[in-house]
């Protein structure tokens, strides 16, 4: 059976103690030189005796350097837990604002659609009845000025067309007129005889019924 294990307590004794703790601080310095040249580890052992007697051990550098160091890292260490736990404090600040505003602008949200107003009072509808006509007036005043910009714009277009109809126009007029000049100048006398001739037809003879010649009568013998 293994050995259980023993329950650590103070020594009453005195003089038993006072060998435990000699036996006990041989033990410790001789585990921290052993550490110390099997790790290559710089090692520092403070120990004061019941009575305030100082034992320590350091390794080849002096305990003053490896204590100097201690406080640098210990500092260290202290700042930046302090900066973390600020960072830490300040991330939370502003995560509970963020939260406040949000909560704030749904709530708002909501009573501009007329949900949840049972829990505002009269002056609180109020508010919200003139924000709401407030707004109305700036969503008119945008309709009418965007309806103003489209009506302008459809003028715009109107008077471009009205304009390209005009220069058609007096393109057409144009291309007629050098037409006419390019024609040859007996073909409008020839035209005008055709004109003529096929539109005068020959005067229908008129018949003429020869009245019967009187008879003569033969003297009868």
């Amino acid at each position: 059976m293994g050995r259980g294990k023993v329950q650590l307590k103070r020594i009453e004794n005195k003089i038993n103690r006072q060998v435990t703790f000699s036996k006990r601080r041989n033990g410790l310095l001789k585990k921290a030189h052993e550490i110390s040249v099997l790790c290559d580890a710089e090692v520092a052992v403070i120990v004061f005796s019941p009575k305030g007697k100082l034992y320590e051990y350091a390794t080849d550098s002096s305990m003053d350097k490896i204590l100097e160091r201690y406080e640098r890292y210990s500092y260290a260490e202290k700042a930046l837990i302090s900066a973390e736990s600020e960072s830490e404090g300040n991330w939370c600040h502003e995560y509970r604002k963020l939260k406040a505003k949000i909560e704030t602008i749904q709530k708002c949200h909501k009573h501009l659609m007329g949900e949840d107003l049972d829990s505002l009072n009269l002056k609180e509808l109020q508010q919200l009845e003139q924000q709401l006509e407030s707004s109305l007036k700036h969503i008119r005043s945008r309709k009418s000025h965007l309806m103003m910009e489209s009506i302008s714009e459809l003028q715009k277009k109107e008077r471009s067309l009205q304009e390209e109809n005009k220069a058609l126009q007096k393109e057409v007029i144009k291309l007629w007129w050098r037409g006419r000049r390019r024609r040859p100048a007996g073909s409008s006398s020839s035209n005008n005889n055709n004109r003529c001739s096929g539109s005068t037809k020959p005067r229908p003879i008129p018949k003429t019924n020869p009245k019967p010649r009187p008879a003569h009568h033969l003297p009868v013998s």
